[in-house]
């Protein structure tokens, strides 16, 4: 006895301390989860991936801008890239462009890829949705695997006083020698069996708490316990009311799983289409603005006043005479440039104009491109098709494990009420002596059983029952 006290003291502890914390209902839980999962927030983050690519493409319609500059140092002989001529003199240069290109026509091939990024971004959005109703529906199931845990460890602690109880009466007897050491001794190993359950129904509570946790991405040492409701107080629909076919008619056009698989076909469609533009020539405008600067000097002449002649001056005939012309005579002075945006108005430079592209051949790559995305089509059919076809057996398996269960539930309270009727019959006969403690430990563990079962078969027809509820469109309640 006194090793069980020791034992049971850590969760008894546990119990108290999280007594005193807020306690979570359903409602809250689901909320807090579908904010902050982590497979939700990477939902939400591929969603903003995305819109920011859809969002990129839309801003590819207007006309490319861009504005360049560079400046070298050159030596050597060189090209004047003012006056184009031949120069073999160092000097700097630096250059301005302003370049645009935009557009004209491309057979819609951006425009499609415009289309398919908006339905890729939606069927990002519809998948952060399903991964939202998701974590909904796990939580839940969480939420209800506590309850069930909770529920299965108060049959356990009342199972254990009821033996402890039997004992402390029997040890009287035993002491008093009315009864044999052995009644005493069966009942303290029924004690420990019962310590046992209850220590095991604890830790599921705690174990599935820390399920519950992890998919809520609440740290795992945090305080945190979840609100009891009775089991008979939870609302359940009518079965009648929950037909397959109806259900499934229903989750067609509520569930985000099929909004995601339109918009990845219709995605699947529309990038198709911008394949096959692809294949077809495509026109461009474009236009640029460009100027250059240098800073060659070049030399200052002025005459000196004097004048001579070469080999090569050039000669004249006056009456038979030839005469020599002279040449006057330069000399340098200094250098000079011309101003940096001096230069830029007079080298600026306009260009503008029109291309054609056609693609002739590049290695079957365009038309494989477009072949692939048609079989993307299909794939992106089947998918949705396989997906539809799950979710209508998923259905009809809720719907038959849910009648299944609300059997197994009816039956079972027979069981418990029989049970109970047995173990009242087998105490009082033990109390008077016409029974033994074996038989009486026999007829208390059929109804611990019994119980257990009854409690499982009912959180099992509840849940079941809440995922046809789920796919109906009408979220969870408890």
């Amino acid at each position: 006895m006194r090793y069980s006290i020791f034992i049971l003291f850590p969760f008894l502890l546990l119990s108290l301390t999280t007594s005193a914390q807020e306690k979570w209902d359903l409602r809250k839980i689901v909320d807090y989860a579908m904010s902050n999962n982590i497979s939700v927030k990477q939902g939400e983050v591929q969603a903003a991936i995305a819109g920011l690519v859809h969002h990129q493409s839309r801003m590819s319609q207007f006309p490319v801008l861009s504005f360049g500059g560079n400046t070298s140092y050159n030596s050597g002989r060189n090209q004047d890239p003012t006056s184009f001529s031949l120069i073999t003199q160092s000097f700097l240069n630096a250059g301005l462009q302003l370049q645009s290109s935009a557009d004209i026509f491309n057979w819609f091939s951006k425009r499609n890829s415009i289309l398919a990024n908006e339905w890729d971004f939606q069927a990002a959005k519809a998948s952060a949705d399903k991964l939202r109703n998701d974590i909904a529906l796990t939580v839940a199931n969480n939420y209800l695997q506590i309850l069930l845990s909770k529920e299965q460890e108060n049959i356990a602690r009342v199972q254990l006083k009821q033996t402890q109880a039997q004992l402390n009466y029997t040890r009287k007897l035993v002491n008093a020698g009315s009864l044999p050491e052995l009644n005493a001794a069966e009942l303290e190993a029924q004690e420990a069996r019962d310590s046992a359950n209850y220590i095991s129904a604890m830790g599921a509570v705690a174990q599935n708490i820390l399920v519950l946790k992890s998919n809520m991405n609440i740290d795992a040492a945090a305080p945190f316990d979840v609100d009891v409701p009775p089991i008979e107080s939870i609302p359940v629909e009518k079965i009648a009311d929950l037909q397959p076919d109806a259900v499934f008619a229903l989750a067609m056009k509520n569930l985000p799983q099929q909004r995601l698989n339109e918009f990845r076909l219709k995605a699947a469609q529309k990038r198709a289409e911008a394949a096959k533009g692809d294949m077809y020539p495509s026109i461009t405008a474009f236009g640029g603005l460009n100027s250059n600067f240098i800073n060659r000097k070049t030399p200052i002449f002025l005459p000196t006043g004097t004048f001579s002649s070469t080999l090569l001056s050039p000669q004249i005939d006056i009456g038979g005479t030839i005469y020599k012309v002279n040449n006057p005579n330069f000399a340098i002075v200094g250098e000079r440039g011309t101003s940096f945006f001096t230069q830029l108005s007079n080298n600026f430079r306009q260009q503008v104009g029109i291309g054609l592209s056609v693609p002739i051949f590049n290695g079957a790559q365009l038309k494989t491109n477009y072949r692939r995305s048609l079989y993307d089509i299909k794939s992106a059919e089947l998918q949705q098709f396989a997906e539809n076809q799950q979710i209508k057996q998923d259905i009809y398996q809720a719907y038959n494990a849910a009648t299944v269960a609300l059997e197994k539930f009816n039956a079972s309270e027979k069981s418990v009420s029989a049970s109970q009727r047995t173990y009242d019959f087998a105490q009082k006969r033990y109390e008077v002596g016409m029974l033994s403690t074996f038989e009486l430990i026999t007829n208390q563990n059929n109804l611990f059983r019994a119980k257990l079962e009854n409690v499982l078969n009912q959180f099992d027809f509840v849940f079941k029952m809440k995922v046809l509820e789920f796919y109906r469109g009408q979220g969870l309640k408890l």
